[in-house]
């Protein structure tokens, strides 16, 4: 990729979020997140056959590219859909069809 021909910064953010989409995995905690709000990784983790540092991983990602947040709670993190940036999100891949 020339300079000329670099992505813009909601570019790059929207590709991050696709990226972290695009995984089944991932796709499905968001699923699950959206009918489970403000859930622990445990729960997470009863509801797959992974283990919890693979869940954990794929929350991260989640996390990381703005599509969930999460709020302490003693011990553990509270997990939810970001709504302002899922809204984001929709709107930017709408935008490309």
């Amino acid at each position: 990729m020339k300079n000329n021909d670099r992505l813009t910064p909601d570019e790059e953010r929207l590709a991050k979020m696709m990226k972290a989409m695009g995984n089944p995995t991932r796709l499905w905690i968001m699923r699950y997140l959206t009918e489970h709000p403000m859930c622990i990784t445990a729960d997470i983790v009863e509801a797959t056959p992974l283990a919890q540092a693979t869940v954990s991983q794929h929350l991260k990602v989640l996390r990381d590219a703005g599509l969930i947040c999460g709020t302490v709670e003693g011990p553990a993190i509270n997990y939810c859909v970001d709504d302002d940036n899922l809204v984001w999100f929709q709107g930017k891949v709408q935008e490309l069809f």
